[in-house]
């Protein structure tokens, strides 16, 4: 049976993308930091889904932890078939006075272990002409809102750069580009929500879903959301000092 990795899977559109695919069958090996929290989601999934279910406990920051999951990603014996590159975080400070480790941190979580993981997985899914790779990152990409937006911004266009590269191929790479979602992200980077809207927010499995629909049917980019996308047209067409001026007050009201 293909196997699915989800990097980031205990919580919000992580544990979407794992109730997701094992629904579809797929057998799981999940990745996040909190181990009890892991075997919690991994029981569950097993028992509802029938399906096998790994566990990797690791702190993506840590070279040690991220080796364990680059291992893991290249056991030919136990290919995986779909890549969900989707653990995070976000810092709610200005880069002007936030800690630089925090910054570091985040830089290397959102960009570059998505990208050691697909150069990880890659070739192994080129060989047999088959897999798909989602990476999560966020309408933020189309913005200037921080280093969030900015390490969101490289996911989004490395995506697209593979799944044009790849465009001849089985082999589907898919930059998810969600809005505001309910999930615990915002709560966990401390940011102030309350005067969002009701309308402006999506809801996780609604995302999920859109992502896989258009990976499938070799899409780029997923936007999901009318609302959403209108923003992101307006992001892509609008003068960029305009747009600069939208990120820098959307970073404000988080703070």
């Amino acid at each position: 049976m293909a196997a699915a990795l989800v990097t980031g899977a205990t919580a919000g559109i992580g544990e979407a993308f794992a109730r997701f695919l094992a629904a579809k069958g797929f057998d799981l090996v999940i990745v996040a930091r909190d181990q009890e929290r892991l075997t919690a989601r991994a029981a569950e999934l097993r028992s509802k889904f029938n399906i096998q279910v790994e566990i990797l406990r690791a702190d993506l920051f840590n070279p040690g932890d991220l080796q364990k999951v680059e291992d893991r990603l290249s056991n030919a014996d136990a290919p995986i078939e779909v890549l969900i590159n989707n653990a995070g975080f976000g810092i709610k400070d200005s880069f002007l006075t936030s800690n630089l480790e925090d910054e570091v941190r985040l830089l290397r979580v959102l960009a570059e272990v998505p990208m050691v993981l697909m150069h990880e997985v890659l070739p192994a899914m080129v060989a047999r002409n088959s897999g798909t790779i989602i990476n999560v990152s966020s309408v933020a990409s189309f913005i200037a809102g921080g280093s969030y937006s900015a390490a969101k911004s490289w996911l989004t266009v490395m995506s697209e750069a593979l799944h044009t590269e790849l465009s001849k191929t089985n082999v589907h790479v898919t930059a998810l580009c969600p809005g505001f979602t309910h999930t615990e992200f915002h709560q966990r980077g401390k940011m102030k929500m309350d005067g969002l809207p009701e309308f402006m927010w999506l809801d996780a499995d609604d995302v999920v879903a859109d992502a896989w629909k258009v990976s499938q049917a070799g899409g780029a980019i997923s936007v999901p959301g009318g609302q959403y996308k209108t923003l992101t047209f307006l992001a892509r067409y609008l003068p960029r000092p305009i747009v600069r001026k939208l990120g820098i007050n959307v970073r404000k009201k988080q703070r």
